[in-house]
């Protein structure tokens, strides 16, 4: 009956968006490989019942996993988004946390995770976030620990398994599915539409500019076999776009790459990047921010404002999945 009323809130935050969204332009969109943990599923436990042991830059420290969820929604998401925005957070670190613990992906033989968030999820510790929100302490450390306390327990499943509920800061109209980034078709990791915009995220859209010389000796170290004679215009040819938007492939220099890898090598926001050349300049202007997959922040804070509670905005982010505790 669980699964039941899951899909149900499922279907239902489906037609909410519908609606909320009807009449708007989308804009065209915008790492470890995705895939299924084959791990038995554990049963269902409450935070403050289990701990995580955590890599930091001072060594290795043991938390109750309500303690490192509380830094972790506080390091990833603005304390001033919505509560329901925020509960949504919550639950997708804290599956991802036990989708990694089970599935044994970590690189840390010492610690089932670390803080940096390009390897497991940023971490920052109450006092460093007490010294960061100044006068707003009181209210934002509350505001979060309630999203940790008001979901205690609950993860999100896929077919009775812990999803890798992976997430981003925004999306340039459309998320990305896993198989566009990663190469690796995810069911639950589908592309579908996200509604923040330049009004609402900062930084929306940014430019980067290289000299032809400067990005000449960037692209030559990351892939030696280039050749960048001629002019830059000369320089990427047959871009290719996924169904989300985003560079999904092109060819620099004779050398075929995908948009996850150029963005990487030249440290841009996303990939969904559009390329503007000059004798002797190149010009990328981008949309969004980070690898585009699973859930948008941004977005889930818009979803919260318009109405939907965290399980609607989960449901719509990772398609199929179930809200369980």
């Amino acid at each position: 009956m669980k699964q039941i009323a899951a899909a149900l809130l499922c279907l239902a935050a489906s037609v909410i968006l519908a609606v909320t969204l009807s009449g708007r332009t989308q804009a065209p969109l915008l790492p470890p490989p995705a895939q299924l943990s084959d791990e038995p599923v554990p049963p269902p436990t409450a935070d403050g019942a289990q701990t995580v042991t955590l890599l930091t830059e001072e060594g290795v420290i043991e938390l109750a996993l309500n303690e490192y969820l509380e830094g972790v929604v506080a390091a990833e998401m603005p304390a001033s988004f919505a509560p329901e925005a925020l509960k949504a957070q919550a639950v997708a670190a804290r599956t991802y946390t036990l989708w990694k613990a089970a599935s044994g992906t970590a690189r840390h033989p010492r610690a089932q995770l670390c803080t940096d968030p390009g390897c497991c999820q940023a971490y920052r510790t109450p006092e460093a976030s007490a010294d960061l929100w100044g006068d707003m302490a009181g209210e934002y450390g509350a505001k979060i620990a309630a999203a940790v306390a008001e979901t205690d327990g609950l993860v999100l499943r896929y077919d009775g398994r812990l999803a890798q509920a992976v997430f981003h800061s925004s999306s340039a109209g459309y998320t990305q599915s896993a198989v566009a980034v990663w190469g690796t078709d995810v069911p639950y990791l589908r592309s579908v539409t996200s509604s923040e915009d330049a009004l609402t995220v900062p930084n929306y859209y940014t430019e980067v500019t290289f000299s032809a010389e400067e990005l000449r000796g960037i692209l030559t170290a990351a892939w030696p076999a280039v050749k960048l004679t001629g002019e830059p215009e000369e320089w990427f040819t047959d871009l290719t776009r996924s169904a989300g938007g985003s560079v999904a492939s092109v060819t620099v220099g004779g050398v075929a790459v995908t948009g996850a890898q150029l963005r990487s090598v030249l440290g841009l926001r996303s990939a969904s990047f559009t390329v503007e050349t000059a004798p002797d300049a190149v010009t990328f202007h981008v949309t969004g921010y980070g690898h585009g997959v699973g859930m948008s922040q941004y977005g889930a804070d818009l979803l919260a404002r318009s109405g939907m509670d965290f399980r609607q905005i989960l449901c719509w982010y990772y398609t199929g999945v179930t809200v369980e505790g």
